[in-house]
């Protein structure tokens, strides 16, 4: 058994507006195993420099990749890599353990192995949605960027037929960022159209309250991580005086053992929490922080960090599992240049399998 590894720079279509700056490119790292049926199984390490926390630098990471090939190499052979269970198998779990700080190479492995498991097919879940009996509801996002350029994607949005948006804010002055949301209030009942605010932790704990009783007065839904991770008092008062929901995502970033998971939950309260199985330890860390999530009434959704076809496709499917799903954030294929082909078509807000 051997495990190819192929880095693929990922182009924006469009220079994209994050927390972390102005987006030109990505990386990802492709892993490859070529089965005895000829046929060949996919997995992608994803991440996004600034923000995933096992990502120093092009050199370290690539050394973990080295090193994970030897390890896997030597401990696996085919039949037994394809036989593994990601959820109960003991000796993955024991990799999990000793892997947990690189997430985005745990969610690689995962994906590698269910791609293997079904033969190399690009099946990694099955389900209705695999079968194309539902589709997955998912969110419009609007990125950062000049007033027009904003309004621009709004307009685009609307006409494609989504029933909520997503809007990344704190990249122009809030007044203005504020005037769109209104825009589109006037427009669309909260009952027609859901928004959604991502701050990536734009605002202080002192200028979010004022802020957060402004997005009520529009009906917001929720939004993301108002302030930066690592506040909890702040964030946690945040949850329990808000007019509307907030939810976690950058918080819950490095957090990789279940009861500090359930600590850090239990602390903040959180109405909602965003999954990123690049960031928050693969499928497996995101199961465990769903199980914590339903136990203490918080609500959920997934959402892509900016991965290829090749994790979309699996991040859709293993969402998919799940019943009764929010709108995810699951929309982003369109991004790049040079993607890889794929399976996964948008519709109305809507994410179906072809």
């Amino acid at each position: 058994m051997e495990i190819h590894i192929e880095k693929k720079l990922l182009h924006f279509k469009k220079p994209s507006g994050t927390s972390r700056g102005i987006l030109y490119d990505k990386p990802s790292w492709i892993l490859s195993l070529r089965l005895s049926n000829a046929r060949t199984a996919y997995g992608e390490c994803s991440v996004i420099p600034g923000l995933s926390p096992d990502f120093t630098d092009e050199n370290q990471y690539e050394q973990k990749l080295v090193d994970l090939k030897k390890e896997v190499e030597s401990d696996w052979s085919e039949e037994e890599f394809k036989q593994i269970n990601i959820f109960s198998s003991l000796k993955w779990k024991n990799f999990i353990n000793a892997w947990n700080s690189y997430p985005s190479i745990v969610f690689g492995m995962e994906s590698l192995i269910r791609d293997s498991c079904h033969g190399g097919t690009g099946l990694i879940f099955e389900s209705g949605f695999t079968r194309k009996e539902f589709s997955i509801p998912i969110n419009g996002l609007i990125w950062m960027g000049d007033e027009s350029f904003m309004l621009e994607q709004m307009e685009e949005k609307l006409a494609d037929g989504f029933s909520t948006i997503k809007m990344k804010v704190g990249a122009i002055e809030w007044k203005k960022e504020f005037a769109l949301l209104e825009q589109l209030r006037r427009r669309f009942s909260s009952d027609e159209l859901t928004l959604r605010v991502d701050a990536n932790g734009a605002f202080t704990p002192e200028s979010a309250m004022p802020i957060l009783k402004q997005l009520s007065d529009l009906e917001v839904h929720s939004i993301e991580q108002p302030i930066q991770p690592g506040q909890i008092n702040a964030i946690s008062a945040l949850c329990r005086n808000s007019p509307i929901g907030i939810a976690l995502d950058e918080e819950m970033i490095g957090i990789h053992e279940f009861e500090q998971k359930r600590s850090l939950l239990k602390r903040i309260s959180p109405q909602f929490i965003v999954l990123k199985p690049s960031l928050h330890g693969g499928f497996h860390g995101c199961s465990e922080w769903i199980q914590l999530a339903e136990e203490n009434q918080i609500a959920w959704w997934m959402t892509s960090a900016l991965e290829s076809s090749i994790g979309l496709n699996a991040i859709a499917q293993f969402t998919a599992t799940f019943p009764d799903l929010l709108p995810q954030g699951l929309g982003t294929g369109g991004l790049y240049t040079n993607n890889f082909e794929s399976s996964l078509v948008v519709s109305k807000g809507k994410l179906s399998i072809l």
